[in-house]
């Protein structure tokens, strides 16, 4: 059943190193949803841990105030490959299954807080989808929040969610 909790009983809070081990699990569900590549925990922790000492990033969390974890978005700051210009990157925004509903509309207020920290800082926020599950939905949520799309990512070969762990032989 899906979570029906209204948007007001939710709060955003910046993540601090004491929430590594959730954000770890989090971001290991995400992996299993729309990953196309085994993950490496290590790879994911150098991507988190400096963005919970707000280090070229920073890392939101959602859910009932003092409860467990129900979702978060991971931003880190850098510059595209072609330029020295800054852009606020969102690497993942990851909502658990049991709490994605429209009403609760976390995935949503998470968006908005990107869009805050884009704004605060004065550069662009970058915001891809690479999922085959329920895609077109995630594009309509990312449209009505951020206007028309500029691109399309395509995968050739892999399908998201379809990474197995492999054994070291």
């Amino acid at each position: 059943m899906r979570d029906q909790t209204a948007a007001v009983d939710l709060k955003i809070r910046v993540a601090g190193p004491q929430d590594m081990d959730e954000i770890m699990a989090l971001a290991m569900s995400a992996c299993e949803e729309n990953g196309f590549l085994n993950p490496n925990p290590a790879k994911l922790a150098a991507e988190i841990w400096p963005a919970l000492h707000l280090d070229h990033g920073i890392c939101a969390v959602i859910g009932k105030s003092g409860g467990k974890i129900e979702g978060l978005v991971l931003l880190r700051i850098g510059s595209m490959w072609y330029s020295d210009n800054t852009v606020v990157e969102e690497k993942a925004i990851f909502i658990y299954p049991e709490f994605r509903a429209a009403k609760g509309g976390r995935a949503k207020q998470l968006c908005e807080f990107s869009k805050q920290v884009a704004d605060t800082l004065g550069v662009p926020l970058i915001i891809g989808v690479l999922s085959n599950n329920r895609t077109e939905a995630k594009v309509r949520m990312y449209e009505r929040i951020l206007g028309k799309p500029a691109g399309a990512f395509f995968l050739y070969g892999a399908k998201t969610g379809g990474w197995q762990i492999q054994t070291e032989h």
